[in-house]
């Protein structure tokens, strides 16, 4: 099998010859290929080249294309950071009050410049790989999350409380933002689509919110993608142990999810009905960690999904641009043993 053939058998439910892997590596990829952040997100080319040499370097077999968290943010008016070492950030928000709800814009999100780069550099490289290896499509944020950008954090906590009705007007709005990357990224010939949600995540609201607030809108999303002919991975930060099931309830293909998730507990919890992406600790197993560690925790991942094909190993968030090479190494040697 090719690196194509590995991760679909995973997500399909049919037996890989080996351990899948895709990398959530996009800082670290820059960085080992030469490019600062800047020079990574404003350059499709240069998004694309980096994460060619990185296959070239670590030979996994699935690339998820990710750029930064505020694309789709920056697409309906978020002021947006842009440093030069780092990925784009946001700190304000865009829309004062939900009174103002109705006076929003319509947005097409095709005339934001970089999601337009975003979408050339998945285009790029599903040209130059073709089906040797896996492409995700990553899709910026989903709908909960890109209305607390719009609001600021602190203003969509309370304005869930508050304000429900207009709360829910703003995720319809934020839905039909995502839904359009959706549907262009789905025309560049990517594999498989995504979305990050960590601020609908337990670490930030209770299940009962994220059951309220998040998963309806998620699954539309869902439920878009697979419009499109294509699976989907949801990701959202933090513990999910509480929300597995509601996640599995969105008809999601894969979940990935991080490490301070009970991966034994989501092995039970999601059966043999949709695929598990991660664990590892990006930052103090990977970025801070010592081979035996980044060993110890690759073999006892692989070995909670042994009994079944529905496993692809990742990270369970984004990589740290200062990550040893080694331990990425030796995550994907200890992979490729079984």
């Amino acid at each position: 099998m090719n690196g194509f053939e590995r991760i679909k058998s995973a997500l399909e439910g049919r037996q890989p010859d080996r351990t899948p892997i895709m990398l959530h590596n996009f800082m670290m990829a820059a960085k080992e290929a030469g490019y600062t952040m800047e020079e990574f997100r404003e350059d499709p080319k240069k998004i694309a080249d980096s994460f060619i040499k990185s296959i070239e370097k670590y030979d996994y077999d699935g690339i998820m294309v990710d750029v930064d968290t505020v694309t789709l943010a920056g697409s309906v008016g978020v002021p947006i950071d842009f440093p030069v070492n780092e990925p784009a950030r946001s700190h304000l928000g865009c829309l004062s009050s939900l009174d103002n709800i109705d006076n929003l814009p319509p947005v097409k999100v095709e005339n934001y410049k970089y999601v337009q780069i975003w979408l050339e550099a998945v285009r790029l490289l599903k040209e130059y790989f073709n089906n040797e290896i896996f492409i995700r499509g990553n899709c910026d944020q989903a709908p909960f999350s890109i209305a607390s950008m719009m609001r600021t954090p602190q203003e969509w906590y309370i304005d869930l409380i508050g304000d429900e009705k207009n709360a829910h007007k703003l995720l319809t709005y934020c839905t039909d933002v995502t839904s359009q990357f959706i549907d262009l990224m789905a025309e560049t010939g990517s594999d498989m689509l995504s979305n990050g949600d960590s601020p609908a995540g337990t670490d930030l609201i209770s299940p009962e919110m994220y059951t309220k607030f998040a998963m309806p809108y998620e699954k539309i999303i869902v439920d878009r993608a697979h419009e499109n002919g294509l699976p989907y991975a949801l990701h959202i930060c933090g513990n999910t142990d509480s929300i597995l099931e509601q996640m599995l309830d969105t008809g999601a293909d894969a979940l990935e999810l991080d490490y301070k998730t009970n991966a034994q507990k989501a092995r039970d919890v999601l059966g043999g009905e949709i695929t598990f992406i991660g664990n590892v600790d990006p930052s103090d197993i990977l970025a801070r960690g010592t081979l035996k560690d980044v060993r110890d925790k690759t073999i006892k991942i692989i070995n909670i999904f042994a009994d079944t094909p529905r496993f692809i190993l990742n990270a369970g968030c984004a990589i740290p641009s200062t990550t040893p090479s080694e331990n990425i190494q030796e995550m994907i040697k200890v992979a490729r043993e079984r």
